[in-house]
């Protein structure tokens, strides 16, 4: 079972794809983390600072002529700059680096960068102010004609310690989220290609159902991937040729049947009216075995077309009544007694009458067969079933899933034929939607017939040691 869903599409494309995915997010994990790890503050610790300058750009009032002359700030960016005044501090400068509005501890001092401002924009700098490191974020604010320039430092010491708190958390953080985006990604996929391939598998269902009977069926393209169109087109020509072959064969072998019968029943007659012919006997009986062998050639290339039947509403007992008649005299042969019995009056059922002839016939003959002299082979008939019961040496176990097989032989036989006789009834019972099972009895063996929607043949093995085809 798990080589079969190892070795299939779905598993191999579920198996590369999440295996594709989990390596794709591990790498870009490790990557993430070893910048978290290296370059804390050009990660996290330039995020924080374009914030707190963003915030302090944002809440810039100006009066009537464009200066600025207050900064309005809410929240989290007050607090921290009226909390931390050592470590948090801005200052918003003019073109030419003047400085209008400041923090409580920035309004005097040096100019925390020399030179052009609009080279530091955007940017991180790290610099030392009164022997204490920090870093510096400078963005431009334009208002009006006039631009403007609002910085904002931050002790690198406390942003070191503020980073290195958050990145602790990252690795788990990254963990959790591999695991459960690769969770949902192996979900979402096993629906995407369970849905992705349902055309293959309702075609690969299609064609589990065609046999020798529905050769002219062909898979529907509608649906179907455009990658597996090509391999539903060859499949539907490799049919097409399958089905042109068999009508040949069923035509040849029709054919050579009809073409035989004359030809022989001609030799029979010649050689009954040559008295002085030596081995009479033994060449009529062999003609006469040619002569069933065509027979049961043309009878296989009539039941093996579902056209060739001619369906109605058929008396079960009369069709036995009329094998057990036609067999009479080789049952008297034999010293084999023929039994017919019906334990009910069976209801009528949907069938060609020939063809269930043929089947009954077949079995019926099969059993007088190997049945030894002075014995009883049995035709019960009942409203769901026909049996055929003889009290012969019975089915060796090893031969009985080659009892439906055209040509088939068991080594041991004794009685003339050519193997199709049972085959013969195979076919029947599949275009008749019956079940044709053969069981071993503790002295001989039984053929039953099981009418109704049984489904087409299949082989099994019930508990009480028969076969089903």
């Amino acid at each position: 079972m798990f080589n079969h869903w190892i070795r299939s599409l779905s598993a191999q494309l579920w198996v590369t794809s999440v295996a594709a995915l989990a390596v794709s997010l591990t790498l870009l994990a490790v990557i993430v983390i070893h910048a978290f790890n290296h370059f804390p503050n050009r990660t996290l610790g330039g995020h924080e600072e374009m914030e707190r300058a963003s915030d302090v750009a944002s809440g810039i009032d100006f009066d009537a002529t464009g200066r600025p002359v207050s900064a309005r700030l809410l929240g989290k960016a007050a607090w921290v700059f009226d909390a931390l005044p050592a470590d948090f501090q801005y200052r918003v400068l003019d073109e030419q680096g003047r400085t209008v509005l400041a923090s409580a501890n920035a309004r005097e001092g040096a100019a925390w960068i020399t030179g052009d401002l609009s080279e530091a924009v955007d940017k991180v700098v790290p610099t030392t102010i009164g022997s204490k490191p920090f870093q510096i974020m400078t963005i431009r604010v334009p208002h009006g004609h006039a631009v403007f320039y609002v910085q904002t430092i931050t002790s690198a010491r406390l942003m070191e310690t503020l980073i290195g708190t958050k990145v602790q958390e990252i690795p788990a953080i990254v963990r959790t989220t591999l695991i459960i985006t690769t969770i949902i990604f192996g979900l979402t996929l096993t629906l995407a290609l369970h849905r992705l391939l349902k055309p293959l598998r309702e075609a690969s269902r299609a064609a589990a159902l065609i046999t020798p009977r529905n050769l002219a069926t062909r898979l529907s393209l509608k649906g179907v991937p455009s990658e597996i169109k090509p391999l539903i087109r060859a499949f539907n020509e490799a049919l097409r040729r399958l089905e042109r072959g068999f009508a040949v064969q069923q035509q040849f072998l029709a054919s050579a049947a009809h073409e035989l019968q004359t030809p022989l029943t001609l030799m029979r007659g010649q050689i009954e009216l040559q008295p002085d012919i030596e081995d009479k006997e033994a060449l009529l009986r062999e003609i006469d075995l040619m002569a069933r062998q065509v027979r049961q050639l043309l009878h296989l290339a009539e039941v093996s077309e579902s056209q060739n039947f001619t369906f109605g509403e058929v008396n079960s007992v009369d069709v036995a009544q009329d094998v057990v008649d036609y067999l009479e005299r080789k049952a008297d042969r034999n010293q084999v007694k023929l039994m017919l019995e019906v334990p009910v009056t069976p209801s009528p059922i949907w069938a060609d009458r020939g063809a269930l002839f043929i089947l009954l016939k077949n079995l019926v003959e099969n059993a007088i067969n190997v049945s030894p002299p002075n014995s009883v082979v049995w035709l019960i008939v009942d409203d769901v079933s026909i049996e055929v019961r003889d009290e012969g040496p019975g089915i060796k176990q090893e031969h009985i899933p080659f009892l439906f097989k055209r040509y088939w032989r068991a080594p041991d036989a004794t009685h003339d034929g050519a193997g199709l006789g049972l085959a013969i009834c195979k076919e029947i019972a599949i275009a008749h939607e019956w079940k044709l099972t053969v069981g071993r009895l503790l002295s001989g063996t039984k053929f039953s017939v099981l009418f109704g929607n049984h489904g087409n043949a299949t082989a099994e093995r019930s508990p009480s040691d028969s076969v089903a085809v």
